[in-house]
This record gives structure tokens, sequence and C-alpha cells, in this order.
């Protein structure tokens, strides 16, 4: 029986295009569908799904907007109703594609382009910061405290002491 999805109380990273960030309460959305995902990794589970797919996901209690988004193949939206992408790769291994294959059709562009794009240093933060424009640095980057304002403890070099000490103390112990 499918159940109702109930709406995502919007958080501050939800401004950052082009991702939905795998969160507790994404994953308790999408518990169905990565519990679905997983269970392709069993030969007579993928045979089964492959055999009759919208009757065997009934067992998983997706709601009809995730049941609808596997059946399509729509992978951004297995992601943005709580699908976790490892999870949902193992649908699109079920259907003999490659995680590069997946990438490329999420992102809108071809294999080779993809690729491409990747060995080049992936895509640029400029203007994938902010959808609303609220943002103009990463939020992750925009709350760090400047280096100057470390403890001395944190500074570079500061931990070598340590890791000597422990060294000695593992080879005296044989």
């Amino acid at each position: 029986m499918a159940r109702k999805e109930a709406a995502r109380k919007e958080q501050e990273y939800d401004d950052i295009p082009g991702t939905f960030v795998f969160d507790a309460e994404r994953s308790l959305r999408g518990y169905g569908i990565n519990m679905f995902c997983m269970s392709l990794m069993k030969d007579a589970n993928r045979k089964a799904f492959k055999a009759n797919e919208p009757e065997y996901l009934k067992q998983f209690k997706l709601t009809p907007e995730q049941t609808e988004a596997v059946l399509k193949r729509d992978y951004n939206r297995m992601l943005e109703l709580g699908g976790n992408i490892y999870f949902t790769a193992k649908l699109g291994a079920t259907d003999g594609h490659s995680f590069r294959h997946l990438a490329a059709v999420m992102t809108g562009s071809t294999q080779d382009d993809y690729a491409a794009m990747m060995l080049a240093g992936g895509r640029s933060a400029e203007g994938n910061r902010s959808k609303s424009g609220r943002r103009t640095t990463s939020i992750l980057v925009g709350s760090a405290k400047p280096t100057s304002a470390r403890p001395k403890a944190a500074k570079a070099g500061a931990g070598k002491s340590k890791s000597k000490s422990r060294s000695k103390a593992r080879s005296k112990r044989g």
C-alpha cells in the first residue's frame, strides 16, 4: 500500500543548486526506495523486479511519487525523494548501466562530456553556489573561521610531536 508523501522542511543547504543533500529527513523519507535498491543485490530479486516492476515495488511501501520515479528511472527525482545515490546506482546496474552513465543522465550530458568535465576538475563553483542568489560563498566555506583565528594546536605541524611519540611507543611494544 502506498503512503502519502509528507512535506519536507526546507533546510539552508537546499539552496545549493544541482544537489539534494542526503540528510536524516531524506533518509527517513527514502527508506523504501533505498531498501528496494538494496534488494537488487540478490539475483533472484533482480529477476523478480524485471519480470514485473510495479508488482515487485509494492512490497516496499513507496509513495506514488517514489514509485513513479523508480519506474521512470528518474534518478534525480529518486534522490529528491530520499534515495541515496549509492543505493539507487544498484537500480542502474540492474538495467546494465555504469555509474558514469547514470551521472551523465543526471547532469544532462553525454558520458564523454561528463567524464571530460570530471577529469578537468569538475563543475565550476561559479554560478553553482546559490539557487536564490542569497549566498555568494559556499555554506561550508562561509561558516569556517579564518586560518589566523584557529587555536595554535590546530595549526599545521602541531600534531607532529604526538605522531612521533605514538610511533616510538608502538615500536617499543614490538
